[in-house]
This record gives structure tokens, sequence and C-alpha cells, in this order.
């Protein structure tokens, strides 16, 4: 039986153990003497070196009878921090299971909580839910509709995540709910559906089409979601890079090669390379290359205190694995 933590230390519990962000936020909790036990909550244990404050337990968030475990849980730790990151980095064929993993699962969080509640919980999002549209304007605040997209359900099961958040805070205000939106992660290390579309040769470019494209870099990501454990900053958040460039401009920096397609044949040609998994990325994800999809970091930085350390073209060329030039070593070990 599990001795129970010290009243008053801070206890953080993490679902998502094992995505790139969920290791990140273990390593730093572990680093940091301000908590004294973190839960790693997965299928699986995390890369993580055991034997410190890390303490892994297995967590199946597509089981029905999790709800009485995670609230086992919560109570048993006291738990001060719940953070829920178990979502999915790119989209699979397995739609059902996605489904059962984050929509489901974020029920099945949100009723553990809702039982037990702790003080602070944290919700790992993207700026995919603000879907990519033509009316988009430049710049998306946290108050724009989440539009999702019609034929995404990797979009769409996070919106559904988002909203069963939304009204767990309306019906819990004794809870510091908050959300971070992250645009899409670049970096050395991180895997998601863009590092995969990014690493082919070729990319296709929509004839007439030349949206805004945002990254972050994955240690400002990591930064990101530390302050939000540590602070008390309620409410969503877009955690975005600094700066944006043109799709065509970033392909170029990549070195890949564009292929402009007319619209219906790029969209009969990725339908048909997703059927035979020869491409990681639906034809859904083809909106983002049409519309903007774009979101406006001015939130984060006056109420959650994150500011994006490293350029666009850094978080680029830190992607492809070339040297640094401008000190993103040393600000990826500052920011830990």
């Amino acid at each position: 039986m599990p001795s129970r933590s010290v009243p008053g230390a801070r206890v953080v519990a993490v679902t998502g153990a094992c995505t790139f962000l969920g290791g990140e936020l273990l390593r730093r909790l572990e680093e940091d003497p301000r908590y004294t036990r973190v839960l790693a909550l997965d299928v699986r244990p995390p890369a993580l070196t055991p034997g410190g404050k890390v303490e892994f337990v297995k967590i199946d968030l597509t089981q029905p009878t999790v709800d009485s475990e995670l609230a086992t849980l919560l109570e048993r730790y006291r738990v001060d921090t719940f953070v829920h990151g178990a979502f999915l980095s790119h989209p699979t064929h397995a739609a059902e299971w996605a489904h059962e993993l984050e929509d489901v699962g974020t029920m099945h969080v949100l009723n553990a909580c809702a039982g037990v509640e702790p003080r602070r919980l944290v919700l790992v999002s993207t700026t995919l839910v603000y879907g990519a549209h033509p009316k988009n304007p430049n710049f998306l605040t946290e108050e724009a509709d989440l539009r999702g997209h019609r034929d995404s359900r990797f979009v769409n099961d996070k919106v559904r995540a988002e909203k069963q958040v939304q009204r767990y805070a309306r019906e819990h205000p004794n809870v510091e709910v908050c959300v971070l939106r992250f645009a899409p992660i670049l970096g050395p290390t991180v895997s998601n559906m863009y590092t995969r579309f990014f690493s082919r040769p070729v990319a296709p470019v929509m004839m007439g089409h030349d949206p805004l494209m945002q990254f972050v870099h994955e240690q400002d990501a990591a930064f990101a979601l530390q302050r939000a454990v540590e602070t008390h900053a309620v409410g969503a958040f877009n955690i975005v890079g600094k700066g944006v460039l043109p799709y065509t401009t970033v392909l170029a920096l990549l070195g890949r090669v564009p292929v402009p397609m007319p619209q219906l044949v790029a969209r009969q040609l990725t339908k048909l390379l997703w059927a035979t998994q020869l491409v990681g990325s639906p034809p859904s994800f083809l909106d983002f290359l049409l519309y903007l999809c774009v979101a406006d970091g001015a939130k984060a930085r006056r109420d959650l205190g994150f500011s994006p350390r490293l350029s666009i073209k850094r978080t680029i060329l830190d992607f492809l694995g070339v040297a640094p030039e401008d000190g993103a070593t040393d600000v990826a070990r500052a920011q830990a």
C-alpha cells in the first residue's frame, strides 16, 4: 500500500506519460524540489529512469472501470495537480480506439476529478481545434470558435475533449482549470503528424494557396507545460512559437521539393495513399495547406508568463539537425 503524501506537498499526476510532453514534464518535475511525488499514468512505463520521485502507475483510459481507479489514486496520494495529456500526436486508422482514448478517456478523467477535486487541472490540446477555414483571421485568439474539421476524427476528438473540460470548469469553480493549445511542435526529438509530413522529400502545394504556418519548438512547448503546472493561471492559452512563415518558405528552409497540385487531384491522391497506409496524414490535413490556422500567443505571455525563446527559422533548423547558431542549446538548458 503506497504511503500518503505529506499534507500541503505538491503531488502531480500525468496521463500520457509516454508522450513527448509527458516525458519532458516528468523530467522537469523530477528535478524540481517543489514537487514530492509525480505519478506517471500510462499503459507502459515512461523512458525516465525510475528511482526518484516519479512513480509509474499502469492506467488504461479506454477501460470502463478506470474512473474509480483514478479517483482512488487522487485520494490516496492527495494529488494536487492533474495533467491530462493522453492524446495522439498523429492520426491513426484505429479511429474507434482513438475515440475511446481521447473523447471517452477524457470523460473518465473528469469523472474521477469530479469526485475527488484536485486543486488544479491542466489539459494538453492543440491549435488544430480552431480548424483551417477561409474566414479565419490572421491570428486566432482563445475566444475563437473551435470549428474542428468536418472530416477529421483526429481533430474532432480533441474538440470534444476540450468542450468536456470547459463544462467541468463551469461545474467545479474550486478547481483551477487550464487548457494549453499547442501550435504544431517541431524539434530534433519529437514525433508527430507534422514531423512525419516534413520528413518526406517532397510535399504537395495546393495551387493558388500559400498559407502562413506556425510552429513551437519542442523545448518551448515543454517549458509552457511546466509553467501551466506551477502557476495559478486559468482558462485556455495558445502556446505558439516566435514568428510565422509562408508554407512554401517553410518547404524551402527544409529543402523539400514542392509539388503544385490542383485541390481535387491532391485529395484523391492523398485519399489513396492514406487508405493504403503509405502516408501518415489523411486527406483532411490538406485543408491546413489551404487556409490559415495561426494562433495569437499574447494571452499566454500576459497571464501564463510564457514567451517563446526560439524563432520559427531556428525551430525548423533544429528539426533538421542543423547545429545551433543562436544559443538554442543554452536556452533549452535555461528553461529546464
